[in-house]
C-alpha cells in the first residue's frame, strides 16, 4: 500500500506565502522598470537587467502557485 502524498509546507502557510512572494516579485518588477526608465541606454548593464528580471519572474511564478493553492486550486 502506498503512503499518501502530502505537502512539504503546512497548508495554513499558503496565503502568507502567496502575499509575500507576490509582493517581493512586484517590488522587483517595479525596480526593473524604474531602472529601465531612469538609467541611460549607454550605462545599462545587461547582467543586472537579466538578474533582476529572472529573480522577479521566479518570485511571481511561486507567488501565482501559492495564490492558486491558497484558493483551493491544487495544481
Amino acid at each position: 500500500m502506498q503512503a499518501s502524498i502530502s505537502s512539504p509546507l503546512p497548508v495554513a502557510w499558503y496565503p502568507a506565502l502567496a502575499v509575500l512572494t507576490v509582493a517581493v516579485g512586484l517590488m522587483l518588477t517595479a525596480s526593473f522598470f524604474i531602472y529601465e526608465a531612469t538609467v541611460s541606454t549607454r550605462s545599462r548593464s545587461l547582467a543586472k537587467e537579466l538578474t533582476t528580471a529572472a529573480v522577479a519572474s521566479v518570485f511571481l511564478g511561486f507567488g501565482s502557485l501559492f495564490v492558486l493553492l491558497a484558493s483551493g486550486v491544487f495544481v
